[in-house]
């Protein structure tokens, strides 16, 4: 039975590309007053680069970057206030990461359509984290946190476009552009949208990112200021997989199924889509600047509100109870879960030359959490709702002694519902010019998400209230960086009271299980490019292993990742080609299933899935600041047999010739 508390049928009308085509017209309208003259230049960035500045190869369109050192002016400041520049050089990295996700996805396995999730081959349980996140994990790796978003100073407007063909009656296009309207006034405005069939039934993917940025500092560089306003649209049709009968035609190799849209799917009626909203202000103000004291002191006092808020909706047709077991309804069905948050965070930071940078910090999490309709099961009432504030505490650290680079960071829950802590500590020492060592160590206890502690659904046995207990983790690491020799990292984990789905012994449905037992994860990778002239092999190779005695964390035992390619100008050096194949290939393991209705990944260990070959043909072009890509992906699928799968009855894509394009325009 399902009681209704509040409705809201409100169907969504996405109008951000109406919305970013509006804005950028008026932001072109005022690019004269925008700009910068070079020479004149921005001053000084207030943070260090993370990494040697270095020339951009071939030449830019803008006749007032002459200089060589002038790109370095295009800053990028990301949200822990770490700057780099623009990058429009071209090479093999920038192909791992010319794809959806726009970086380099090494331990993820697409599913066949663009657009649609990712299944994780590898797992990193790094966190500082004090809050439950919201679920649907499935539909987050495209949803752009806080983290995700930077901020940008620029001497002349900067316009960067991204395209790329999708499967079937679509494109992939990212459109960004970002202006100083005075040296201190910056805002950005972007927007990525895709649309794609795919080649199977029922799988279209139709998502939007709309991304604004403004930033600010005073005259006297006392007061900063920076915010965002961030707004998401992530749909995706679902079918279930192939059925059992297509699978055996798939794996079979009949030429009569390689037109993959006769296969037969679990169901045509259903879909599932996260959608979120964002508004996001960081500012902080200088009560003693360093220019004002001998002594080097810097005093200054932050604040950091971010209101966001979410929702996931499942909707479907008609129950397929084959699936997914009895339902309250037989048709029209629709599960809707919303996530609303406002978090702010008040920090006193404190840096002297001699003690180094010390910050403490006091934050507030207010969360509602819920559903609008109260659910009784076999005579059991489930709650409808997660609501209330969280107080945490914390402080950070750093500081450069004698060749040493030391943080730390740490935090706790003192007030709320939900108990929490966690610490991070990191050192690295630079050895000599080619070698650095680095080491760090992180404790976290925190909440699982919340779609394990509550959830509703029109199907009877997706609807649970749990008390879990909090999930515990420790990460020992370490890593050595060497572009001579090698970059080899290590991190041990051990986690204690690990959450995870699985189809339930009872019922046979998905549903959230807490391990009893203690899961030791071991990964090792190493990353090294050989060069010969004008030919490279470019080297990514993980091994894991896992001690787990219930068999709840399951990745493959190796995952590679091999390119050898060809470098060389061209036409008097009018052109910069690279060209190569890479492997990519994992081992067999028991790969988690895609469950639709929650979003997420579950367990399974009926069969192993793996250890099939994955080679790629590329032809990359620089000319000036335009990147072109094109690629023969997954070429060897019609001769080394049909067994690749990204989930159980998810095929990994079929052999497509993609191209695209990224093209920097200095105005």
């Amino acid at each position: 039975m399902i009681l209704t508390i509040k409705g809201n049928t409100e169907k969504r009308k996405p109008q951000l590309l109406k919305l970013c085509f509006v804005s950028v017209l008026l932001l072109f309208a005022n690019i004269i007053s925008a700009q910068v003259d070079l020479e004149q230049g921005l001053g000084e960035p207030s943070q260090d680069s993370i990494r040697e500045p270095r020339p951009a190869e071939g030449r830019t369109d803008n006749k007032k970057v002459k200089l060589k050192g002038d790109i370095e002016q295009y800053q990028i400041i990301s949200h822990a206030y770490d700057t780099t520049f623009v990058d429009t050089t071209l090479s093999v990295h920038k192909d791992y990461k010319f794809n959806y996700l726009r970086k380099d996805n090494f331990g993820l396995i697409p599913f066949s359509n663009l657009g649609q999730t990712y299944n994780s081959l590898t797992y990193n349980f790094e966190s500082t984290a004090l809050m439950p996140l919201f679920g649907a994990r499935a539909r987050h790796f495209n949803y752009m946190e806080v983290e995700d978003i930077n901020y940008y100073r620029v001497p002349t407007p900067l316009t960067e476009l991204f395209y790329k063909t999708a499967f079937e009656q679509g494109q992939l296009v990212d459109a960004f552009f970002t202006t100083n309207m005075t040296p201190r006034i910056n805002f950005s405005i972007a927007y990525k949208g895709l649309r794609s069939l795919g080649k199977y039934q029922h799988l279209l993917t139709s998502t939007g990112n709309f991304r604004f940025t403004l930033s600010y500092a005073s005259k006297n560089d006392r007061y900063h200021a920076r915010g965002h306003w961030v707004t998401q649209d992530l749909m995706n049709q679902e079918n279930g997989g192939l059925d059992d009968a297509s699978v055996i035609n798939f794996e079979s190799g009949d030429p009569e199924f390689l037109d993959r849209s006769i296969l037969e799917v679990g169901f045509e009626d259903a879909e599932n889509m996260v959608v979120g909203k964002r508004y996001h202000l960081d500012h902080f103000y200088k009560i003693i600047n360093n220019n004002d004291s001998i002594s080097k002191n810097l005093l200054t006092v932050n604040h950091i509100i971010s209101a966001e808020s979410k929702y996931y909706e499942y909707q479907q047709n008609t129950a397929n109870t084959d699936y997914f077991g009895s339902s309250f309804n037989a048709s029209n069905l629709s599960d809707k879960v919303t996530l609303k948050t406002l978090y702010n965070e008040l920090q006193l930071n404190y840096s002297n030359h001699i003690i180094g940078d010390l910050q403490f910090n006091i934050n507030d999490s207010y969360y509602n959490y819920g559903y609008d309709q109260l659910v009784i099961v076999e005579g059991e009432t489930i709650i409808n709702r997660l609501k209330g504030d969280v107080v945490a505490v914390g402080a950070m650290y750093h500081k450069q002694y004698k060749g040493f680079d030391l943080s730390g960071d740490i935090g706790a829950n003192i007030a709320g519902d939900f108990d929490g802590n966690y610490f991070k500590a990191d050192a690295s020492f630079k050895l000599n010019k080619d070698i650095e060592a680095m080491a760090s160590i992180n404790h976290s206890s925190k909440m699982p998400n919340f779609n394990t502690l509550l959830y509703q659904s029109n199907y009877l046995d997706y609807n649970w209230e749990n008390d879990f207990s909090n999930v515990e983790s420790q990460q020992l690491a370490f890593k050595v960086v060497s572009d001579r020799w090698a970059t080899v990292s290590v991190d041990f984990s051990t986690i204690d009271n690990y959450i995870y789905f699985k189809g339930d012994p009872v019922t046979g449905q998905v549903s959230p299980f807490q391990n009893d037992k203690t899961i030791n994860y071991l990964r090792v990778r190493l990353d090294k490019e050989f060069r010969l002239g004008k030919f490279a092999l470019n080297n990514t190779i993980e091994y894991q292993n896992v001690d787990d005695e219930n068999q709840v964390l399951n990745v493959p035992e190796f995952n590679t990742r091999n390119t050898l390619y060809f470098s060389s100008h061209m036409f008097k050096k009018a052109l910069f080609l690279q060209t190569g194949l890479t492997f990519n290939y994992f081992t067999k393991y028991y790969m988690d299933a895609y469950n639709p209705v929650l979003a997420e990944f579950y367990v399974q260990n009926d069969r192993e899935y793996g250890n099939f070959p994955r080679f790629d043909y590329f032809v990359n072009v620089k000319i000036r600041q335009a990147r072109l890509f094109l690629k023969a992906e997954h070429f060897n699928s019609s001769f080394t047999g049909y067994n690749f799968y990204s989930a159980p009855n998810n095929p990994y894509r079929d052999f497509v010739v993609r191209f695209g394009v990224v093209w920097d325009l200095f105005l």
